[in-house]
């Protein structure tokens, strides 16, 4: 049996296969034995795994757990055992069993092997797995001492890296920003590789985006040894070498099983005429859909892709910039009702072009076409991923091209966190369901749009709004049933403005079923545990999300999502001083004052309080402590809201 804790938690068979548990706590037993190879006390495992009961019936469970891991584990299997007495129980395995151990093994000795060591750290112990405090706090030393060898590796590659190609620091240079932006020796790194490879623009590019980080998530600034980076270390660094020529497409070899391919579709080229901007966009969105849907891929989301439309970027630049490996690039032409869509795939690496193809058509031909061009894809990069493997099999295209037309132009409008843009997509979406009533995209964005209204507290009559959302969800949930953006939007609407938080989750978990590579819907997976008052569990889904989508434009609202967690966590301090980040970079998203206001006072500062109560109803003159109470999504937690009534008091916010 082998054993993941990095980046996860899974164990598979010696053959691949995936082994299961009967309990979560079983898995996460095996991972704390995995943390103390010399073996643990039964009663600490107990005090962690079953804290609210009593010793005997602990000791019971405790020992039914371990009865399971044995029966998972294979009969006579020398690499990986149990030992135990009557106090304490001891995971016996060879390294190669335990990625743990394999990768603390080839950091040791007189020649350590830092690149195999890199490839098996895939994130923080556990990353993505909800762990309750007791066993949260259980792993927290653990995994800080693990990251701290990480990030000495990511440094000693850099150095290592200067006279090879710098694949193996940028990718873990880039798994440790993606779980924490301001690692500044990542950062580090990889500027020094950049100075390596010779390219001091990137390097002094790569700095900024260090200060950014850190000043966003810490209020420092880079320390000395960074900035001296840059001072001298052009002159340091030896010139980097030639290119290698670039790979025939025919001699590139799929990635290996287990490893995930992360891949990006690049804004389309529109040879339409500006008029046709948004449809351009919608063709690329959808392709992105269907490619995320396929489980081997990491698939970059579409927001942080869009930035870079309308400019010219190298390939190679891109891979190193998002840590991708492959690059979908295409035109799209429309005349009339005839479309034009050329594709191609490329090796971010070596720029070789792995596959390329044209499609023309009627327009009522662009379903057909973009689940060809990602099935295509698809086969390209992994020869193993079948066309069916695509979840798009299923999904019936609208009726009627003008309602999906409609949509395609809603979707800036949605997104733009502007009331005035808001109302128009809702009048471009109130078009679409009455040229088809049965188009399930339409009624799902056109709830979460009404949704927002009541949120962000843009409607006058947040009643009206919210019965508007409430039909349109409705008139959605019997026609989405394999659509995941609109499974997310309805899942997001009803936990904002609707009190049925589980049916919301049983939304939005049907959605990452299905594309668990969606980002939207991972942030409003956050939201959702914050209105839950799970708020670690927020942390995580919010940072799933930014590892998605790292340039994201709406990435703030994830950051705001990050401040409600430690504002409902009670850190008012840590929280406020997040959201004033926030502001500070978006001063037209007016509706985070309310945030700033409750949780600044709570920490005892009222000016900036009271100042940010003032800007709200500066912005908003509906804005009062009724109206909270009626359209605020926290009102679902009666305890965590009472504190946030009180803050808004403090902060002098009028109560009609």
């Amino acid at each position: 049996m082998r054993i993941r804790i990095l980046g996860g938690l899974e164990l598979r068979s010696a053959q691949g296969q995936p082994v299961r548990l009967p309990t979560r706590k079983a898995a996460l037993l095996v991972a704390m034995l995995a943390c103390g190879a010399k073996g643990l006390r039964r009663t600490a495992l107990c005090e962690a795994l079953w804290p609210d009961r009593g010793e005997a019936q602990a000791r019971s469970s405790l020992r039914q757990a371990l009865a399971a891991i044995r029966a998972a584990m294979p009969e006579g299997d020398q690499d990986l055992r149990l030992d135990s007495d009557t106090e304490t129980v001891r995971l016996v395995a060879a390294p190669h069993a335990l990625d743990l151990w394999q990768f603390e093994a080839l950091l040791a000795g007189q020649a350590p092997d830092r690149r195999a060591a890199a490839a098996l750290y895939q994130g923080d112990l556990l990353a993505g797995i909800p762990l309750p405090d007791p066993l949260d706090q259980w792993f927290a030393p653990h995994r800080q001492a693990i990251r701290r060898k990480a990030l000495d590796l990511v440094e000693q590659l850099s150095r290592d890296d200067a006279e090879a190609d710098g694949t193996a620091c940028e990718a873990l240079a880039g798994r440790l920003l993606a779980a924490d932006p301001a690692a500044e020796e990542a950062h580090r790194a990889l500027i020094r590789l950049r100075l390596a490879q010779g390219r001091s623009n990137a390097a002094l590019r790569q700095l900024e985006l260090c200060r950014e980080a850190l000043r966003r998530e810490l209020d420092a600034d880079p320390e000395p040894e960074t900035l001296a980076l840059l001072r001298d270390g052009a002159r340091a660094m030896p010139a980097p070498p030639a290119p290698a020529p670039p790979a025939p497409a025919a001699a590139l070899t799929p990635p290996p099983r287990g490893d995930q391919p992360a891949i990006i579709v690049m804004p389309f080229d529109n040879l339409s005429g500006e008029a046709d901007g948004y449809f351009v966009d919608g063709v690329v969105e959808e392709i992105t859909g269907a490619l995320s849907r396929v489980k081997e891929f990491f698939v970059i989301a579409r927001q942080s892709a869009f930035t870079y439309k309308g400019r010219f970027v190298d390939v190679r630049e891109v891979g190193r910039e998002l840590g991708v490996s492959y690059v979908v690039e295409g035109t799209v032409r429309r005349g009339g009702d005839r479309l034009r869509i050329s594709v191609q795939l490329v090796d971010a690496g070596t720029r070789a072009q792995l596959w390329s193809d044209r499609y023309e058509g009627a327009i009522t031909d662009i379903f057909d076409f973009q689940d060809r061009i990602a099935s295509q894809v698809a086969g390209a990069i992994l020869p193993t991923v079948r066309n069916a493997e695509i979840a798009v099999a299923a999904r019936k295209p609208p009726g009627n091209l003008r309602a999906h037309d409609l949509v395609l132009r809603a979707y800036p409008r949605i997104w733009s966190h502007d009331a005035e843009e808001n109302g128009q997509a809702i009048a471009l979406l109130r078009d679409a369901v009455a040229l088809d009533p049965r188009y399930g995209r339409a009624h799902a964005l056109l709830a979460w749009c009404h949704s927002q209204d009541v949120a962000y507290a843009w409607s006058g009559d947040p009643e009206a709004s919210r019965d508007a959302a409430r039909q349109a969800i409705e008139s959605a949930a019997d026609a989405i049933a394999d659509d995941p953006t609109a499974l997310a939007a309805v899942g997001a609407a009803i936990s904002l403005c609707l009190d049925d938080l589980p049916r919301a989750a049983s939304f939005i978990e049907s959605a990452l079923a299905l594309d668990p590579n969606h980002a939207w819907a991972w942030a409003r997976y956050g939201w959702l545990a914050v209105y839950q008052q799970r708020q670690d569990e927020a942390i995580q889904r919010f940072e799933r999300s930014l590892a998605l989508s790292p340039l994201d434009p709406l990435a703030f609202n994830l950051r705001i999502g990050i401040a409600a967690a430690f504002g409902y966590k009670g850190d008012y301090a840590e929280a406020a001083r997040r959201i004033r980040a926030v502001i500070d970079r978006h001063p037209r998203v007016t509706w985070v004052y309310r945030m700033l206001a409750w949780t600044a006072a709570l920490a005892g500062d009222l000016p900036t309080a009271r100042d940010a109560a003032r800007k709200l109803t500066a912005a908003n003159p509906h804005a009062s402590i009724e109206m909270m109470r009626r359209s605020h999504p926290g009102r679902h937690s009666a305890e965590a809201f009472d504190r946030m009534i009180e803050g808004w008091r403090l902060a002098g916010l009028p109560e009609r």
